[in-house]
């Protein structure tokens, strides 16, 4: 579906089921130089489970237009208005990476009107290297090749996807490259300056669940743990064996930690 915004039109996938704002709605939120592909393991399984689902192309990513937002402050903004937009009743935001950047900020402003908070692949601070800030401002084909192999873990460089068929380091370098000249810089820059995760994570009062992979090179599991402790109601699933991009490396153990924050949102 698409919803149009001051940003321009924003692409939202619903998993195959109608969208109803009424109930519970997870809002998946991508990483630096993705789009809403990256959950086609998660989106439909959880809007045949009794959530909406809203698997969105940030602006300038994927289906969406306009220009790229150049700070998580920002794009936690473009999340509430959103929200907003969509006449989401009871929003989870559910944020990998940048995406779990975006989600926590927003979720920090939103207080109690954010129903529960999904952080994929994040850490308290994410630096990046300078070689891979500079290769993706010259929009150079090695930026994304560089984000492929760090952001697996081992056991997805030797094979083995869970999606037949597909190669998954192909498949991360040809998504990012997909995205406009400048947009991944955009992304990584945004990530790179963001200092105010630490200060949102004690301001987050809904349900949390941190999605973590043991393997993760670009947020270590050590990076997370300043914000578990920050947060006042998490629960963590630990994937092993599994790096940066667990959505796709590890999609149906994905599915049941993401599927746990829906019942506990429930529940409340």
């Amino acid at each position: 579906m698409i919803i149009d915004m001051d940003h321009g039109p924003v692409f939202a996938n619903t998993g195959g089921a109608a969208f109803d704002p009424a109930k519970p709605t997870a809002i998946l939120v991508h990483g630096a130089g993705g789009d809403h592909s990256i959950w086609g393991g998660q989106n439909r399984y959880l809007a045949h489970h009794g959530a909406s689902v809203l698997a969105i192309d940030l602006p300038a990513h994927g289906r969406s237009g306009g220009k790229a937002i150049d700070s998580i402050s920002g794009l936690a903004d473009f999340l509430i208005a959103f929200i907003a937009a969509a006449k989401v009743e009871t929003p989870i935001l559910i944020g990998h990476s940048m995406g779990a950047l975006a989600s926590l900020e927003a979720a920090a402003r939103l207080g109690k009107d954010c129903a529960g908070l999904g952080l994929c692949g994040v850490a308290g601070q994410m630096p990046v290297h300078p070689d891979l800030l500079g290769a993706a401002q010259r929009n150079e084909l090695t930026a994304a090749q560089f984000i492929a192999s760090w952001g697996h873990g081992s056991r997805a460089h030797r094979g083995g996807n869970p999606t037949h068929g597909v190669w998954m380091l192909s498949q991360a370098v040809t998504l990012i490259n997909r995205t406009g000249p400048g947009v991944l810089y955009t992304d990584l820059k945004a990530c790179n300056e963001y200092k105010g995760a630490m200060d949102a994570a004690a301001k987050v009062s809904c349900p949390t669940q941190f999605l973590l992979g043991q393997s993760d090179k670009m947020t270590p599991l050590k990076a997370a743990q300043p914000l578990i402790n920050a947060v006042a109601d998490a629960q963590v699933t630990v994937l092993p064996a599994i790096g940066h991009m667990m959505t796709v490396e590890s999609p149906t153990d994905s599915c049941s930690a993401l599927m746990a924050l829906l019942e506990r949102v429930q529940a409340a």
